[in-house]
This record gives C-alpha cells, sequence and structure tokens, in this order.
C-alpha cells in the first residue's frame, strides 16, 4: 500500500484534492497563486519478529541432570494431553542457584529436539529490579517479537493479552507450538497474562526465586551443586579461561574447601572462579583462606560485576519488615537447622510465625529441615543474615540470650530424666528416658553451638551449666569428640569466671571424655587437678568421684596396682559419704579392675554387690552394665553357663532401654561364650544381632566386625 503527504496552499491556506491509487488528483483545486507539492512515499515491510531469542547457553553449565530431565518431562509435546499434561514449569530457588542457566539448558535442549517449531519467545521480568516489568509491558514486548506492528499494538493489558493469545494460536496452527520463558518473575500476576491460550501444544517456563504455585505450575525447586559439582564447575570456569590452568587439579583439597565456602552455590563459584581467572598467580588455598572468615565472605564473593551479597539484597529488600526481622534472627540460630522452639525463642514470640516463615520459605530464603517444624538456611543466606542491619546489636543479644535460656531448661530436665531414679521427683516435659535422648539428638549441633558462646562474656556462666547437662548423654551416645569441646569451653570459661568449683567440675567431665579417646595423660591431669581442688576444700563427694576417675585412667595406663589403690579409696569415702549409687559405680568399677589384675574371685564378689546396689537404687541401666561385666568375670572362671544367664539379663535390660550399643556388646559377649562350648549357630545368631544392634546405635566399625565373625563361622 502507498501513502502520499500533500502540503502546500492558497493564499489563504486551503488546498483541495483527492487521492486514488498511486497519483494525486488536483483537478478539483482552485488555486490562485503558484503551487508547491512534495510527496513523501514509503513502503511498510513486516515488522521482524524475534522467535529465536534464546539467551546462549551458560559457560560452565554442570550437573543438573535431574532437574534437566523433569523440565524436559514437562515440555515434551508427547505428553501434550492426559493428566500429566502441564502448560507451565517453573523453575525456583534461592538467587543465584542458577534457574536461568538451567531454563535455557532445557530450553536449548527442546528447540534441538525439534518440539518447539513455532519459535521460542524470551522475557526477562526482571521481577526483583526496582523497574519490574508489568504483564502489559511484557506482552508488548512479546507482542513485538511475533511481528505485531506496533501501532496495532493495543492500549489495554486485557486487549494486549487477547491479541497475544490469538497470534499463538494462530501460530500454532501454521507453525506449530511456542515456547514461552519467562525469566525472573517476581509475582504470579507477572506471567499468569502470559499464558497462552487452548488449542496448541505452547508451553511456558517460568524462573523465580519464589515457589509461585498460584500459576499451577509443574515446579522445579533447584538446589546446590554437590561437591563434586561445583568442584567441577570452578575447574571449567578456569580451564575456559586457559585451558593449561590446572589449579583446580593441583590443589584438589584447597579447590573443595573454596567450594564449600560458596555453599555450592553457582553464582558465588563463578564469583570464585572468575577471581582467580583474573589473577592467575593466586593459589586455591589462598583464595580458600580468605573465605574462610564466614562474615567478610559475601564482601570477597564480589568481582565487580557479579555480587552474591546484591543478589541477596535483592530479595531482602521486598521482604516485610517482620519478614527481614525474622530472616536476621534465624541467621542467628544455633546449628544448621532451627526447631519451632527455637525460632519463637529468637523472636521472642509465644507462637510460631508461620505466615513470614511461609514468605521466607516460597523465596527460597529459608528451607524446611529433617522435620515439618525445623528449618535451615543455606550458609551464604546465613552470613548475609548477620551483616543485614548489622547496626542492631541489642536485637542480636536479647535473641540470642532467649535461646541459650530455653536450651538451659530443656537440657537440664532432659538430663534430669536420663538420671532418673525410682523415688526421685518427675522432670517436667519429658516423659521418658527415649523422649529426652531424641530431644537431644534433634538439637545436639546446636547445643555444641550455644555452650561455644562462653567465649563471650555475657554468656560465660549459662554456657557453663548447659554444658554439664549434657555430659550423660554425650556419654551415651558416645559423641566422644563433642564431649570433650563442651567439657573444655565450660572449663576454659568457669577459669575466666574465677570460678574454681565448676572449673574443678568442668575438669572431672574433660577428663572421661579424654580417656574415651584414648588420650589418658591428659585425663590423668585433668582428673588429678580436681581431685586436688575438691580434698583441699573439703567436698568429699566430689573428690570421691575424681579418684573414682583417675582410678579408670590408671586403669587405661596400665597402672593397675594405683587403680585399685584408687579406686578402693573412692568406694570408702563414698561409704562414709552415704551415697549408695556413686558407692555402687566405685564398687563396679573396683570390679573391673580386680578382673583386670587376675584376681578373679574379689572381682565377682565386689561386682555383684555392684549390680545388686544399682538394682536397690533403681538404676537400671548401670545395673545392665554391672551383669555384663560380671559375666566377663565369671567368663574367666569358667563359669560359662553363669555368664550366659548375666548376659542374657543385661542385654534384656539394655534392649528395653533403648541403649543399642550396649546391646551390641552384650550379644557380642554371649555369642563368645557360646562359641567358647561350640554353640555355632547360637553364636552366629548373636554376631547377626550384635551387628543389628550397632548398626542401629550407628557403631559401623563394630557393625562390620560383628558380621565378619558370623560370616567366618557360618
Amino acid at each position: 500500500m502507498w501513502r502520499a503527504r500533500f502540503g502546500g496552499g492558497t493564499e489563504d491556506g486551503a488546498v483541495a484534492y483527492e487521492y486514488s491509487g498511486d497519483h494525486l488528483d488536483f483537478r478539483a483545486g482552485d488555486f490562485k497563486g503558484p503551487v508547491i507539492a512534495k510527496v513523501s512515499v514509503h513502503q511498510h515491510a513486516a515488522a521482524p519478529t524475534a522467535l529465536d531469542a534464546l539467551p546462549a547457553r551458560t559457560a560452565g553449565f554442570i550437573g543438573r541432570g535431574s532437574e534437566l530431565s523433569r523440565l524436559l518431562h514437562a515440555l515434551d509435546p508427547a505428553i501434550a494431553e492426559g493428566p500429566h499434561a502441564v502448560l507451565v514449569a517453573a523453575v525456583s530457588g534461592l538467587g543465584g542457584i542458577g534457574k536461568t542457566a538451567l531454563a535455557v539448558e532445557a530450553a536449548h535442549a527442546a528447540r534441538d529436539k525439534g518440539w518447539f517449531p513455532g519459535g521460542v519467545l524470551f522475557v526477562n521480568l526482571q521481577g526483583y529490579a526496582d523497574d519490574r516489568v508489568t504483564a502489559d509491558q511484557a506482552l508488548e514486548a512479546l507482542l513485538r517479537a511475533l511481528g505485531t506492528k506496533p501501532d496495532h499494538i493495543p492500549a489495554t493489558a486485557d486487549q494486549r493479552a487477547g491479541l497475544y493469545r490469538s497470534i499463538l494460536t494462530e501460530r500454532g496452527r501454521e507453525r506449530g507450538a511456542v515456547l514461552i520463558l519467562a525469566d525472573n518473575a517476581a509475582l504470579a500476576e507477572q506471567v499468569r497474562p502470559l499464558l497462552p491460550g487452548g488449542g496448541a501444544r505452547h508451553r511456558v517456563l517460568v524462573t523465580s526465586r519464589d515457589r509461585l504455585p498460584q500459576l499451577g505450575a509443574r515446579i522445579v525447586p533447584l538446589g546446590q551443586l554437590t561437591p563434586s559439582e561445583a568442584s567441577g564447575l570452578l575447574d571449567r570456569v578456569l580451564r575456559i579461561a586457559d585451558p593449561d590452568d590446572c589449579r583446580m587439579a593441583d590443589e584438589t583439597s584447597a579447590a573443595a574447601k573454596v567450594a564449600a565456602c560458596c555453599g555450592y552455590l553457582p553464582l558465588a563459584l563463578q564469583i570464585a572462579g572468575a577471581l582467580l581467572v583474573l589473577d592467575r598467580s593466586q593459589p586455591v588455598a589462598e583464595l580458600a583462606a580468605e573465605l574462610g572468615e564466614f562474615r567478610d565472605r559475601l564482601d570477597r564473593l564480589d568481582d565487580g560485576e557479579r555480587s552474591v551479597r546484591a543478589a541477596f539484597e535483592l530479595s531482602y529488600r521486598l521482604l516485610a519488615p517482620d519478614e527481614a526481622r525474622l530472616l536476621r534472627l534465624l541467621a542467628l540460630a544455633p546449628g544448621p537447622e532451627a526447631s519451632a522452639e527455637v525460632v519463637t525463642a529468637l523472636i521472642g514470640a509465644k507462637e510460631l510465625p508461620t505466615r513470614a516463615l511461609n514468605v521466607l520459605a516460597r523465596a527460597h530464603l529459608v528451607e524446611r529441615g529433617s522435620g515439618r517444624e525445623r528449618w535451615r538456611m543455606h550458609d551464604l543466606v546465613r552470613a548475609f543474615g548477620l551483616v543485614a542491619d548489622a547496626d542492631l546489636p541489642d536485637e542480636r543479644e536479647a535473641a540470642r540470650d532467649r535461646v541459650l535460656d530455653i536450651y538451659w531448661r530443656r537440657a537440664h530436665a532432659a538430663d534430669a530424666r536420663l538420671r532418673w531414679l525410682r523415688g526421685m521427683p518427675e522432670p517436667p516435659w519429658f516423659g521418658e528416658s527415649a523422649q529426652a535422648l531424641a530431644w537431644f539428638d534433634a538439637e545436639r549441633l546446636g547445643l555444641i553451638t550455644v555452650v561455644g558462646w562462653a567465649e563471650e562474656k555475657r554468656y560465660e556462666s549459662r554456657a557453663v551449666l548447659l554444658a554439664a547437662c549434657l555430659v550423660l548423654y554425650l556419654e551415651r551416645q558416645r559423641h566422644f569428640d563433642d564431649w570433650i569441646t563442651v567439657s573444655s569451653a565450660a572449663r576454659n570459661a568457669a577459669r575466666r569466671l574465677g570460678d574454681p568449683d565448676r572449673e574443678a567440675g568442668a575438669s572431672n567431665n574433660l577428663g572421661n571424655a579424654l580417656r574415651k579417646v584414648g588420650r589418658v595423660a591428659e585425663a590423668i591431669d585433668a582428673h588429678t587437678h580436681a581431685r586436688d581442688f575438691f580434698r583441699a576444700v573439703g567436698e568429699h563427694r566430689s573428690e570421691a568421684v575424681s579418684w573414682n576417675n583417675l582410678g579408670l585412667d590408671l586403669l587405661a595406663a596400665g597402672r593397675e596396682d594405683e587403680a585399685i589403690e584408687a579406686l578402693t579409696r573412692a568406694r570408702d569415702l563414698l561409704q562414709v559419704v552415704g551415697d549408695a549409687h556413686l558407692e555402687a559405680v566405685a564398687w563396679d568399677c573396683l570390679g573391673v579392675a580386680l578382673s583386670q589384675t587376675g584376681r578373679v574371685a574379689d572381682s565377682i564378689e565386689v561386682t555383684a554387690r555392684a549390680r545388686d546396689l544399682f538394682r536397690i537404687v533403681g538404676d537400671f541401666r548401670r545395673e545392665a552394665g554391672a551383669e555384663n561385666n560380671l559375666g566377663a568375670a565369671l567368663i574367666d572362671a569358667g563359669r560359662t553357663e553363669e555368664a550366659i544367664e548375666s548376659f542374657e539379663s543385661a542385654r534384656e535390660i539394655f534392649r528395653e532401654l533403648g541403649d543399642w550399643y550396649w546391646t551390641g556388646q552384650v550379644l557380642y559377649n554371649l555369642a563368645l561364650c557360646h562359641e567358647a562350648h561350640r554353640h555355632s549357630a547360637e553364636a552366629v545368631a548373636c554376631w547377626v544381632q550384635a551387628s543389628e544392634a550397632y548398626t542401629r546405635a550407628g557403631a559401623v566399625k563394630e557393625a562390620a566386625e560383628a558380621l565378619a565373625l558370623a560370616e567366618e563361622q557360618e
């Protein structure tokens, strides 16, 4: 079509003309002077399209095999009908987790398979920027990409959406299905108008930091890379820049540390790789050391163009004040997870902030932990939370005070339940030992972290008290390294506080933990210090406990005579004090020492007395331990049948208490008894059962040994 513009006039500016086809007809004009005509002729071609608008694949893309398969399954045109057909697939995850890279990779793969002959549209919705793209702006961009002339694009969003769907339907009939990749959406309302109508096999692929459940999409949540994938990504970034750069391969341990410091987050890994590319002389170990400082890590993860802090800031500034406060306080949570109780303590509330937690979870700033009411954070989000609004120290200190207080109250009750004997008052909260152990198991890492707060003066005294509540639990569950950690922290804090009584008590606990891991000389020093202090101040009960512990150290060091002397001293002091329970402990330990020195008859008599005392005071677990020790002494005396009876009694008690490690130990001893009597079938059965019990206790080495012995007999 041709168009002409005419400009000219008479003296009074009036012009008359007719336009017809490719010429102008001036015959109807009444001209009273010179006339000048200017004609411009333009030919308008069809508006250009942008139907192959996919960004390039991300350099260094690695892993994500499972997620890629799920996306392709959702995009597959062969599954266009039926209950499993989906119109929208949404990749959701934390900022910097690699959502766009995965979506682009999936779109390229789908296009390469020929699934979208109608083309691929791409629009960046900039959902977390100040100038977020609205739905009508996105529709305008998509209509232009589909070849719609600008002056044909309607003014209103509804009209644009209608035209967009109509064009897609027509293109579907003429060319085939179209894939629309809507990147970086923040809200469902940004995406909903972009959905095509029915009739064609078009698909929409969305990326968002929010899960966007309102779209009815096939949601593919994206988590961090595996450690091996993260190291592989770092290596790939370096080798893309220089194929001969083998620093990652040469420094595998340091590379693994860099990957861990990056939280296996693709954006952080890409930045770390870029930093190494910029300085090709920098050893990987040096960068690992720089990133090792937790609070400064986000400052270092910035290559001038990309920044982990900036990526998180985009999500953070969209939060309401109560949601932002919750994020900051959750970053203070001790341990890798926070229970509902810890969350409410952090914010100083009586009820769980369910709505705010759900907002943070949808934005992937927090995620569900190992249980329904447990939450965790990515390490780098935690680092961000700790420095966000860092000028609020009073708020943070108050939150930690509340957590320490609730941990102390719960741990004190749980420890009391584990120590409970008949006739004692019932502890609150925990009705049985299994509940107390379950709580300790769930909160163990958080409790260890909170005891570590003892390094700060504000928390010293309460951390010492908390550490004492963990000792029995850590011993029973055989967490010896944690036992050493908390007892060392408690001893050091008590020393700083100038509290020699608590320092000596912590030394007693530390010495026992050290002996368990074979550090006998250190254990002797710790218990000697405790004994000398308690003897000097006349605390005979605690002095006796120290003598007993020291006796066990000396026995482990092979100093049997000194051990028997120390254990006898402990027993005598406890008889004077009148503590029957601790006296039973001393009798039991003395029996072990007598057995080890060949005084078997004395050992049997002493250990039987210990067993009977434990039964009287109602300490069933220690009664079972004494039965086990008695069985061992009876074997040495050649009284195998009686030994079997003792072991079976011990097994039943340990099994009833749910103490699977010691159930395994007793079954192992029973197997040895049966083997000595050539009862092969019974021995094999006991070793198999011992292996199962050890497995339940997490004692992998012992379980394998017992199973190997069973297989040898079969």
